[in-house]
């Protein structure tokens, strides 16, 4: 574990894949808003057949990044580390003290290109901080398209959740949509005229929880949107205007069609990344 004092930072996992990069320029701003550094982390595993010098492929992949961000020219601070271990493990530790970690959603060893690889899926069930899994333009968040969506659910972690997609929002100055799916209990006609209903009252919940941040902003563009059935139907259909999808560590059935087969499928080829929040690790 890291030492106490180790100042807090948002860390991004460099493995020398295109996506690692993108993730480095894609938290600038996340080190910017928090005034704190960026700090670039590339993991030196054991030597292999065909990793014959794995610590100068580190170096060359952390120096690619870094070129790449300084490339943006923005005023932000920027950390080089090394260290020795397995991906997932190291990183795992870095997280102690990190405000976020950010990593590529596909990994340089990861082939299947629908998918999001295995070291973004382990990290987001065990780093110690919210994790971000990142697609898209190599260009920092600041304003631009897309919309902030907030998935909530009836854990402990909601509140938090909203919170985080309120804040990323605001950084992006983009649109927050904030979701709730239901599902029917009966089916046939008797559900099909339940549906309206149901969803005006989870539109309504979703309104009571959003007033305080409209009330607190004025400016934000913020939307309930209920949902019966699956979320991943609506971001399926919306997937072209999501930049970002927050959602809480403990919804484990809506992280499990975000990350998996069917999810990574859906956003593949978009700018969406996903971003993990679980309220008992944030510093």
């Amino acid at each position: 574990m890291p030492e106490p004092t180790t100042p807090p930072a948002i860390v991004v996992g460099i493995d020398g894949s295109r996506t690692a990069t993108k993730a480095a320029v894609w938290a600038i701003d996340e080190a910017v808003s928090r005034h704190i550094p960026l700090r670039l982390v590339s993991v030196v595993e054991p030597p292999t057949s065909d990793r014959a010098d794995p610590q100068a492929a580190a170096e060359l992949a952390l120096r690619y990044a870094a070129d790449a961000v300084a490339a943006t020219e923005r005023a932000v601070k920027v950390e080089i580390d090394m260290v020795a271990g397995r991906p997932v493990a190291a990183l795992v530790n870095a997280s102690h003290t990190a405000a976020m970690i950010c990593v590529g959603a596909i990994g340089i060893r990861h082939f299947d290109h629908d998918r999001i690889g295995s070291t973004a899926t382990a990290l987001a069930a065990a780093a110690h901080c919210p994790t971000a899994i990142v697609r898209g333009p190599e260009r920092s968040a600041g304003p631009g398209p897309g919309w902030v969506v907030v998935e909530l659910d009836e854990s402990p972690d909601s509140a938090a959740v909203l919170q985080y997609g309120v804040l990323e929002a605001r950084l992006r100055q983009a649109p927050l949509r904030v979701l709730s799916s239901w599902r029917s209990r009966e089916t046939g006609e008797r559900d099909t005229q339940a549906v309206p209903e149901a969803n005006r009252m989870v539109r309504a919940q979703l309104d009571r929880r959003l007033s305080h941040w409209q009330h607190t902003y004025p400016d934000l563009d913020a939307r309930p949107v209920a949902i019966h059935g699956s979320v991943l139907a609506y971001l399926a259909e919306h997937r072209e205007e999501i930049q970002l999808v927050v959602i809480g560590a403990r919804n484990t059935g809506g992280i499990d069609e975000l990350l998996g087969p069917t999810g990574s499928a859906v956003m593949h080829n978009t700018d969406c990344s996903v971003l993990v929040v679980d309220r008992q690790r944030l510093l």
